[in-house]
Formats: C-alpha cells, structure tokens, sequence
C-alpha cells in the first residue's frame, strides 16, 4: 500500500466488522499519511450499521455512540436504547451485576490467583434493551462507577476541519455529580 492509496469504504468496512485480514490491518497501521475522509467514512459505516435516525457524532465503545438528538447528545445503544446526556456517566443508566463473593468470582477466574472479594469488586455493565455487554470494570469494594469516556467531540469535529453547529465550550464537563445529586434531592422528598 502507498502513500498513494486511499483506505476503500469497504476496506473499512471489513475493519469494523473485525473481518479485515491481519496483513491488510498493518499495511492500515503503517500508512505515513491517512487518507483525510477516513473518520467520516467510518462514520457513515457506523449509521449504516444501526436502525435508528439519529446522526453518531463518535462512538464510545463497541455497542455505544454519542448521536445528536435533536438540541441534546446524548447515548445510544446499537439497539437504540438511550442512557441520556453524553456528560452524565452512562453507567449510571445501565444494568449493573456486582460480582462480590468468592462464588461469583469462581464463576469466571479459574486459577488460584484471583483478586480477594473483600476488597475488589468486578462490575458486569448491561443494556437495558438488549442485554450486551457494555463494559467490565475491576475496583476497589465500594468505588464510584468509572467515568471512562468522555470526549471533547466539539474539538474532534473541529481538527477533522467540519465544525459542528451546536459547539459550545460548556458541552465539554462531567455532569454524574450533577445528575446523582438530583436524584438523591428527589428520593429525600
């Protein structure tokens, strides 16, 4: 592959579909200048993949993306299950199984080198509307949800050279602290 050559939709395609062969992703890998359009075609990849309208402004994990809905960001599901505002933890919207005991750690370590349950706990993050697995996280007993992504999709947008129209600085900011705080006003009423 030359410096030449342009990384074909399709091409992309496989990549995303985990069907691209292992030459073909480090021949990707060692290109010295990537073709300028390849976020947007991965993009458009992506919303071909999915049923539902909303424009995928970036995608946070292999079943997660941040669209646009209307005036709001907020996250999605491939199967459109929606988790609310992008800067509020999407975890916090999520089927959660806390694996805390020796026995549900024997579930899924099979050597003798586990982590001890008193003082780790391995979190299970589900879909709601269709039981994937969204994430696993591994923390000391106790710990708030990890916060794990949260991208500055304004900036993103604007390096690719195609501001977006709704950019506002005050996008970029954590709001879990926000959101749980609510919640914990309206439970105490």
């Amino acid at each position: 592959m030359s410096e030449q050559d342009f990384v074909s939709k399709n091409k992309l395609k496989l990549l995303v579909e985990g069907k691209l062969p292992l030459d073909d992703i480090h021949a990707l890998l060692r290109m010295p200048v990537k073709d300028a359009d390849r976020f947007w075609k991965y993009l458009e990849i992506l919303q071909e993949r999915v049923s539902w309208k909303e424009k995928i402004l970036v995608r946070i994990s292999e079943h997660l993306y941040v669209v646009q809905k209307g005036d709001e960001r907020i996250v999605k599901c491939d199967c459109g299950q929606e988790f609310g505002d992008y800067r509020v933890n999407w975890k916090l919207s999520s089927l959660v199984y806390a694996r805390t005991t020796k026995e549900a750690f024997d579930e899924i370590f099979t050597t003798q080198n586990k982590p001890n349950p008193e003082i780790v706990e391995i979190r299970e993050f589900y879909c709601p509307g269709c039981s994937a697995q969204l994430g696993v996280e591994s923390v000391p007993a106790g710990y708030p949800f990890l916060f794990e992504v949260l991208p500055d999709i304004d900036t993103l947008y604007e390096w690719e050279g195609k501001p977006l129209a709704s950019a506002n600085k005050q996008w970029y900011q954590d709001l879990t602290a926000t959101q749980t705080e609510k919640w914990a006003k309206e439970s105490s009423k």
